[in-house]
């Protein structure tokens, strides 16, 4: 598969000159169709648009990627630096903001050395700052990032979204594509993609593959066309997308890529490759035990529900289950999904769900005690395990 070149052209250049700036921006981004890069695919113009009604906007760069199995945003951040900072900048001049952030996690001192360096070689009209946020799963979702900026912890918060209150909080790769909307117009960007999903995307290509790393698609690339380019290792028993809060697919799904559909929606940009030899059920109770573990410990569903789906789903995976496991991890999945203080435990069932059905054999075997497959493809970190 030959992808296009827009993200990941001229790796390194300098800061873009030629653009249109102020409030027409805004316009010609809801014109590009543009949707956010981050996760949940929110259309971008109608974000720059909340935000310019207030009077003292801040724009906010999420680079912080807590998705363990994603590597796009840190590409950006040490590659792209003045790509990204260009957009945030741009999207500043839109809204009305004086002041732009950075937000990148604590543990990427590469991509903050990178953004770093850049803005230092810059004279910008808006103030654009680094900050560095903690390392943590939930801490990548925009209202735990403009709670962590107010002073308080790193976790998700209710009420009212970030840009109803003037804080814009764009995914790096999302204001990536602002600064090139830019310069070369709403049009331009639609020569790739969808009607409806227009534009290209960087994905993270990983697991069983011979060339893992971070591809650039046009949005429709049907899943075949970038497995054949990543070169799956093995036959692909299953693959997953969106990463932890995403979906598992049959592996021979003829799925086109799209940041917002039903079944092959992005998310957070992961193509994840499960090899024949591998265990699904094994696989997606080690992401759980990790995504429990990483809880904001802010609700009973979350806190008790996803701990106990964990466990159980645990138990099934080493073939000690009780009778009956399956229909009691649907009816558990049901209780926690949409009862949580965020979307966290949302993303945990809709995975569950998704690998009842995609390895609805291999669970079954499971609950019989008879299979024995460990987890050896996804790179889960150490669950954390903190008091409650």
């Amino acid at each position: 598969m030959s992808g296009p070149r827009r993200l990941l052209a001229g790796l390194g250049e300098g800061p873009l000159q030629d653009a249109l700036g102020g409030p027409a921006l805004i316009d010609r981004v809801i014109r590009s169709g543009l949707r956010g890069r981050g996760g949940g695919g929110f259309p971008t113009g109608r974000k720059l648009e909340a935000v310019a009604r207030h009077r003292r906007p801040v724009v906010v760069a999420n680079g912080c990627e807590g998705e363990p199995e994603s590597a796009k945003d840190a590409l950006l951040l040490a590659r792209r630096p003045h790509l990204l900072i260009d957009g945030a900048v741009l999207a500043a001049g839109a809204v009305g903001a004086r002041e732009a952030l950075v937000c990148v996690s604590a543990a990427n001192a590469a991509g903050a050395a990178a953004v770093r360096a850049a803005l230092g070689e810059r004279r910008d009209r808006v103030a654009v700052h680094l900050h560095a946020v903690p390392e943590r799963y939930v801490a990548s979702e925009e209202s735990a990032l403009a709670r962590h900026l107010d002073g308080g912890p790193a976790l998700p918060a209710s009420g009212p979204r970030p840009y109803a209150r003037g804080l814009l909080v764009q995914n790096v790769e999302t204001l990536a594509h602002v600064a090139l909307v830019a310069r070369h117009g709403s049009r331009w960007f639609r020569e790739l993609g969808t009607p409806g999903d227009p534009g290209s995307a960087l994905v993270t290509v990983g697991g069983a593959v011979r060339r893992p790393g971070v591809f650039e698609i046009a949005l429709g690339t049907p899943l075949p066309d970038l497995l054949v380019a990543a070169g799956p290792e093995d036959r692909v028993r299953a693959v997953l997308l969106g990463g932890y809060g995403g979906t598992w697919v049959p592996g021979d799904a003829r799925l086109a890529l799209t940041r917002h559909g039903a079944s092959a929606a992005l998310g957070a940009g992961v193509v994840c490759v499960l090899p024949e030899r591998a265990c699904g059920i094994c696989e997606t109770a080690a992401v759980l035990d990790y995504l429990a573990g990483e809880s904001a410990r802010q609700c009973g569903p979350c806190t008790f529900g996803l701990r106990a789906i964990a466990g159980r789903l645990t138990q099934l995976s080493h073939g000690r289950a009780p009778a009956r496991t399956l229909g009691q991890l649907r009816r558990w999945a049901a209780d926690v999904e949409g009862r949580g203080a965020c979307r966290h435990p949302d993303g945990a069932v809709r995975l569950l769900r998704s690998a009842l059905v995609t390895f609805a054999e291999e669970a079954d075997r499971h609950e019989r005690g008879e299979c024995g497959h460990g987890s050896t493809v996804l790179r889960v970190p150490a669950t954390r395990r903190e008091a409650a």
